[in-house]
């Protein structure tokens, strides 16, 4: 969701991390770029008064909501942006998560990567602009913290988090053999045969291995990244603009480079060309597949929405906002192996396939030194450490992260000024282990 940048901004906004070559290239905040406290958005006063003054006024079609201070608010309040659609739990009784809730979490100490000095669990949500955070421990809430604009009952957008439940939903469908995924995408969708997506399966696609022209990066304003959130309403377009109008247009225009399952590139549009191969599968839109796949399934607490285009499509790579606590139904789902006490929701081997992961060599191309041995398989980022723990990730700080040997699970959204986990991943992850290690040797 980034705008071109003018000029060489303090902190990037965009869709997905751009990865650093090696750790003196890791992204850094501004020395005056606001903390969190000083950005908080009730500090700041943003959108309020009848109407807001000039000084609080936060527009789309200026750029202003994807801009920090301002995404602070802005990412829990998505939908007073631009369309979207309703993925509705239906008539289902919420499942309420049981609670266990523990006093010991805040002082834990962990040492960030690259750091001499210990920090707590409780600096590390203030470090990392942490909106809101609910950790699971054996399916019950042990920890639950909300900060800035998101309140308990409100929703969130979960940027490329949302790939991770489009995956989940196509590799139950290859697991029913429904979706062949060694097919191509040309045979599911005609109108792409003439794009460079035509022979790339859709394998490729839920592997992030396509070989096609597109740059997502946003150090440069020429990238296609650029091209594509305009044109699917994403992002606010010139007066002057002249580009596809929707989603569908763009995938069209897009043309090959190079060969299809060669290496692992990160590539957003990958994952809306795999929803256009699953409405074809299914004939319903993402809204309607997710609301009757989960939603309902899972007995979410709240509706959830898509961002869409002009012509009601789904932004299905970056564009779900949902409550933190359906975040972590799912992933309490996934830790379950796709179980939700006798009922199996998603396929038992889906998430077995999920675990076992992807090609870690393929996957080095991607250049992200923070995760070394990882890999990616289904849209879910794999870490293959001695626990198996697995994530789904977006910008600013969006996760899941799920450790099955500590039985935990640990939602997270957030609203970072710099885009890239590269900026969060240094705190974040020692924090997530170390977390798992306490509970594992303190359970309740």
């Amino acid at each position: 969701m980034p705008l071109p940048p003018a000029s060489p901004p303090k902190a990037t906004v965009s869709l997905h991390p751009t990865a650093p070559t090696d750790a003196a290239s890791l992204p850094t905040l501004a020395t005056d770029t606001l903390t969190a406290e000083q950005s908080d958005p009730a500090t700041l006063g943003w959108m309020t008064g009848a109407p807001p003054a000039a000084s609080q006024l936060i527009r789309f079609d200026t750029g202003d909501s994807y801009r920090f201070p301002q995404l602070r608010w802005s990412f829990s309040h998505f939908r007073q942006f631009g369309p979207t659609a309703n993925v509705s739990r239906q008539a289902a009784v919420p499942r309420m998560l049981p609670r266990a809730e523990r006093d010991d979490i805040d002082a834990l100490p962990f040492t960030p990567l690259f750091a001499a000095t210990p920090m707590t669990w409780a600096a590390s949500l203030q470090a990392n602009y942490t909106d809101g955070i609910v950790v699971l421990h054996r399916g019950r809430v042990v920890y639950e913290r909300y900060f800035g604009a998101l309140k308990p009952h409100g929703q969130h957008i979960a940027m490329s988090v949302t790939k991770s439940f489009m995956g989940t939903l196509a590799a139950t469908l290859v697991t029913q053999a429904a979706l062949d995924d060694q097919a191509t995408v040309a045979h599911y969708v005609p109108e792409l045969a003439a794009s460079g997506f035509a022979t790339a399966t859709v394998r490729d696609l839920l592997d992030m291995t396509t070989a096609i022209q597109y740059s997502e990066d946003y150090a440069n304003p020429q990238a296609e990244i650029f091209d594509y959130v305009r044109a699917g309403n994403v992002a606010p377009r010139p007066a002057d603009y002249q580009g596809p109008d929707n989603f569908y247009a763009f995938m069209q225009s897009i043309r090959p480079q190079g060969d299809h399952g060669a290496a692992f590139a990160y590539k957003t549009i990958n994952t809306d060309v795999l929803a256009w191969v699953l409405r074809r599968i299914t004939g319903q839109t993402m809204t309607e597949y997710l609301s009757t796949q989960l939603w309902a399934p899972l007995g979410m607490e709240q509706d959830a929405y898509f961002t869409i285009d002009n012509q009601g499509t789904e932004f299905t790579g970056g564009g779900l906002n949902t409550g933190l606590r359906d975040l972590a139904r799912f992933g309490e789902l996934m830790r379950n192996h796709g179980a939700l006490g006798n009922k199996q929701i998603i396929p038992s081997a889906v998430v077995a396939d999920i675990q076992r992961g992807g090609d870690r060599e393929k996957f080095k191309s991607g250049g992200y030194v923070l995760l070394p041995g990882w890999s990616y398989r289904d849209m879910w980022w794999i870490t293959h450490n001695a626990h198996g723990a697995y994530m789904a990730r977006g910008v600013h700080g969006q996760a899941i992260y799920i450790d099955p040997l500590a039985e935990m699970v640990i939602a997270r959204y957030a609203s970072h000024p710099i885009a890239a986990n590269a900026g969060l991943d240094p705190t974040s992850l020692p924090a997530y282990h170390a977390l798992a290690q306490h509970l594992m040797e303190n359970p309740t």
